[in-house]
C-alpha cells in the first residue's frame, strides 16, 4: 500500500470535517421545507446512483473483484450506516431537545477509540486517549452553555441517538479491513447502495405522499449537498484516511466539527461567540495537538 504524507492526510481530514460541519446548517435549512424521510430518500438515492456510476467508470478494468463473503460484510455496513445510523439519528432528533444530538455525537471518538482497541487490536496510546477525553470536554463546554435541557421526556430520543453514534463507530471500525482490501470509493459506494435499497420502500412511500408545492430551489440544493458533499465526499474521504491511519488516531478529529460549525454560524449567520466557545475550542484543539504530537 502506497504511503501518504502526514500533511496530506491531515489536510484531507480537516477538509472532511469542514464538509461534515457544513452539513448541520445546510441540512437544517432543507429539512425546514422537506419532510425528513423524503429528504433522506432523495439524498440516499442520488448519492448511491452517483457513486455507482463513478465506480463503474473508474474501476472497469484491472480491479480486484470483491469476494462473495465480503459482499455480505459490505451489505452489513450499508445496514449500519443508513437504517441504524442516519435514519435513527433523524428520528432521535425528533424526540429530544436541541443540542442533545450534537453533544451525543461528540462521544463518537470514544466509541471509535474503544472499538479500535477491541476489534482492530490497535495498541493503547495514552496521548491519544487523553486527546479524545479533552476533545469531549471541550465540545461539552461549547454545547452545554444554554443548549441542554434536562427531562425524562428526552430519554428515548437520547438513547436512539446514542445508539446511532455507536453504530457510526461500528461502521468506521468494521469498514477498515474492507477499505484496505478494496479501497474507500468502492466500499462506500456498495455500502450506501445496499443501505439505500433497504430504505427504498419506506422512502418511496414518504416521497409519494409528500406535498412538493413549497419545496424551493434552495431546499433541493440542500438535498444535493447532503448527497454529494456528505454522502459521497465526506464519507469517501473518511474511509480513505482510515486506510492510512489508525482509527484511534483519527477519532479525535470528530470533535473539530462543532468548533467549525460554530465558526460558520458566526461568519455567515452573525451568531455571537462567547467565552464558552473560546475555552471549549481551545481544549478541543489542544486534544488534537496532544494526539498528533
Amino acid at each position: 500500500m502506497k504511503k501518504q504524507s502526514a500533511l496530506l492526510l491531515f489536510s484531507v481530514l480537516l477538509f472532511q470535517q469542514v464538509a461534515g460541519a457544513l452539513a448541520f446548517p445546510i441540512a437544517k435549512y432543507g429539512l425546514m421545507v422537506i419532510e425528513p424521510f423524503t429528504f433522506a430518500f432523495y439524498r440516499f438515492v442520488a448519492s448511491s446512483i452517483l457513486l455507482l456510476v463513478i465506480v463503474r467508470i473508474r474501476f472497469k478494468e484491472n480491479t480486484r473483484s470483491v469476494e462473495k463473503k465480503d459482499y455480505l460484510k459490505i451489505i452489513g455496513l450499508g445496514f449500519l450506516i443508513i437504517p441504524f445510523n442516519q435514519l435513527a439519528y433523524l428520528y432521535g432528533q425528533k424526540l429530544t431537545a436541541a443540542g442533545h444530538g450534537a453533544l451525543l455525537f461528540a462521544t463518537a471518538p470514544i466509541w471509535i477509540f474503544l472499538g479500535a482497541l477491541i476489534f482492530l487490536k490497535e495498541k493503547f496510546n495514552f496521548r491519544r486517549a487523553l486527546g479524545v477525553v479533552l476533545g469531549l470536554i471541550g465540545v461539552t463546554i461549547i454545547i452545554v452553555s444554554g443548549a441542554i435541557e434536562i427531562g425524562t421526556e428526552y430519554l428515548l430520543g437520547d438513547f436512539i441517538i446514542l445508539m446511532a453514534v455507536i453504530v457510526w463507530a461500528g461502521y468506521t471500525i468494521f469498514g477498515k479491513p474492507l477499505v484496505l482490501k478494496y479501497g474507500a470509493f468502492r466500499v462506500t459506494a456498495y455500502a450506501l447502495a445496499s443501505g439505500s435499497v433497504m430504505y427504498f420502500p419506506i422512502g418511496l412511500y414518504q416521497a409519494v405522499r409528500f406535498d412538493y408545492s413549497n419545496a424551493s430551489f434552495g431546499a433541493w440544493m440542500s438535498v444535493f449537498y447532503m448527497a454529494f458533499g456528505v454522502s459521497i465526499v465526506a464519507y469517501v474521504l473518511w474511509y480513505w484516511v482510515l486506510k492510512y491511519m489508525e482509527a484511534t488516531r483519527i477519532a479525535v478529529f470528530h470533535n473539530i466539527q462543532p468548533v467549525i460549525a460554530t465558526l460558520m454560524a458566526y461568519i455567515f449567520l452573525g451568531e455571537s461567540i462567547g467565552w464558552s466557545f473560546v475555552i471549549g475550542g481551545g481544549i478541543v484543539l489542544s486534544g488534537v495537538i496532544i494526539t498528533e504530537l
